[in-house]
């Protein structure tokens, strides 16, 4: 541990007693409470805490970029080379901005301008800021598009947002942020959207990027595995306050404040619903979903993108089907040619019966049976309907019951997934993320399916949220047999419900058999990076 008089002088950054409030017609509310903490020169200070905890509104205040004169500070000082950013000019700011201190967003695609070439949104800010010409510029951006490691840079700067990858997104943002040479580089949720083995890519490479240029990191996140790699020290905020601060490795090992010890623990955990063997409820022989790309004048047929490309699996009642892989492996695809939403080749079998073949109309009788929980459960709600509404749609369409009935059926649903009945006449934008997730479960649950596919239904969940709903995910399937498909990048999820499990790749399963098993000992390469990458079997390593 460094003195006090040591870490006095390395300080790079202190923030003393910030308070935030945004202003919002007659009412105040406080966003951030009274807070103090010192970043120091070279080190990567990790802010944690749940989605309102205040973590980004601290971040934003550094830079002055908070929604003013909706938002002000009631006290507090932010301290950068002597001098009080909250109380500095507009002109200083713009000094300080992308110059000394910069910024790395959350969601690269909204944060990058989608009509502009890599090349022309780089260079505009070496422009801007270090006066080159656009000659020099264009060689800065290369050699910042090499040094955060993006395959084929040269290729890559002529290229526009959409054209890339998430991963080689975030790098671009990482690279621009970098033109500067900043002093202080703040990463707000620099991973989130991105596959494990992504993420640690990229957290590998902001760890080389400080050693190489010496710049401090505060990293905003809620995912404590990511922290306990990178960060040196941890301040765990909770409802706009700081409840615990520590260096790293003292915050994991014995965690002080009840809070921080629930986050630890949050973690989902536990094993799936005990299973006896039983009738096969689904099963697909040699499933295939091609998608044409089409060239020329005549748009010929050139190639196709192997979307799901020969996939076989049997799966008995009651059981539950991991499906894992990264983004781009097909296991989305495959989750919609199983509930007949796009078409496919090969064969899918429901309680025996061919189901591939059947028209829509033919499909629908079935749909009572075979329900979905999508991702977003904000963009699956209709935002129009109230939750009674959204509920009761599925008892409407099959004509399920009387009014009464229908109603009774819905109160029913609600409770069952841990929601007060009384709250069905509000709408969608009046819940938490969780509680949306858990009226997306009721609204399949209403409708008593046999079978549920689970597409990422906690992945944009806090992990105390996420442990709840897999909880809840258990105790309905014990309670009525139900059977799911899973599909998840977030292994520590899937570990914690699955029978079966599934790895993909490219469209083809890499690996598949008994959860327990690949968990314990997987046997292709591929595998072991994704556990590895996922902090899984005590992996973990700073």
């Amino acid at each position: 541990m460094h003195s006090i008089q040591e870490n006095k002088a390395e300080q790079l950054l202190s923030i003393d007693d910030l308070s935030v409030e945004f202003i919002s017609g007659e009412s105040l509310t406080r966003a951030v409470n009274h807070i103090s903490f010192n970043i120091n020169k070279g080190e990567t200070l990790a802010l944690v805490g749940e989605s309102g905890s205040g973590k980004s509104v601290t971040a934003h205040s550094i830079l002055r970029l908070l929604p003013y004169p909706l938002a002000r500070h009631p006290s507090g000082k932010i301290i950068y080379q002597g001098q009080d950013l909250l109380s500095s000019s507009t002109e200083y700011m713009r000094k300080i901005r992308g110059n000394r201190i910069a910024m790395i967003f959350q969601e690269p695609m909204s944060s990058l301008n989608p009509l502009h070439t890599i090349e022309k949104q780089i260079n505009e800010i070496l422009i801007l800021h270090k006066g080159m010409n656009a000659k020099q510029a264009s060689e800065r951006t290369l050699e910042l598009l090499t040094l955060v490691e993006i395959p084929n840079p040269i290729q890559r700067m002529r290229a526009y947002p959409h054209e890339l990858s998430g991963g080689q997104r975030q790098r671009v943002m990482i690279a621009m942020a970098l033109a500067n040479e900043p002093e202080l580089l703040i990463a707000d949720e620099p991973t989130t959207a991105l596959d494990v083995t992504v993420q640690l890519t990229i957290l590998e490479l902001l760890k080389d990027l400080q050693k190489r240029l010496g710049m401090a990191i505060l990293l905003i996140s809620h995912d404590l595995n990511l922290v306990r790699r990178v960060a040196h020290r941890v301040c765990v905020m909770r409802n706009g306050e700081i409840v615990e601060q520590a260096a790293c490795a003292e915050i994991f090992s014995n965690p002080q404040h009840p809070y921080t010890q629930e986050l630890l623990g949050a973690e989902p955990s536990g094993i799936p619903v005990p299973h006896t063997a039983s009738d096969i409820l689904l099963e697909t022989q040699d499933l295939r979903i091609w998608f044409p790309i089409k060239k020329g004048v005549l748009q010929r047929t050139v190639d196709y993108v192997k979307a799901v490309d020969g996939i076989s699996f049997t799966l008995q009642k009651g059981q539950t089907l991991g499906v894992v892989g990264e983004s781009g492996s097909g296991k989305s695809t495959l989750g919609l040619a199983i509930l007949r939403l796009i078409s496919s080749k090969g064969g899918i079998f429901y309680a025996g019966q061919a189901i591939d073949g059947l028209s829509q109309k033919q499909v629908r009788p079935l749909r009572r049976d075979i329900q979905v929980v999508f991702q977003d459960p904000f963009g699956s709600l209709s935002p129009r309907m109230s939750v009674s509404d959204i509920i009761g749609e599925g008892l409407r369409i099959h004509k399920m019951g009387n009014a009464e009935e229908q109603e009774q059926a819905i109160i029913a649903a609600l409770q069952e997934v841990g929601l007060d009945p009384a709250t069905r006449h509000r709408y969608p934008h009046e819940f938490s993320g969780g509680q949306r997730q858990r009226i997306a479960i009721a609204r399949a649950l209403v409708l008593k399916p046999k079978l549920i596919v689970l597409d990422e239904p906690t992945s944009a969940l806090d992990r105390t949220v996420q442990r709840q709903v897999v909880e809840l995910l258990r105790h309905l399937q014990q309670k009525y047999n139900l059977t799911y498909v899973f599909i998840s990048h977030d292994l520590a999820v899937v570990k914690a419900l699955s029978h079966q499990l599934m790895v993909m790749r490219q469209g083809q399963v890499i690996e598949q058999g008994a959860a327990e098993s690949i968990f314990a000992a997987p046997q292709q390469e591929y595998t072991q990076q994704l556990l590895a990458a996922a902090f899984i079997n005590n992996t973990q390593q700073q």
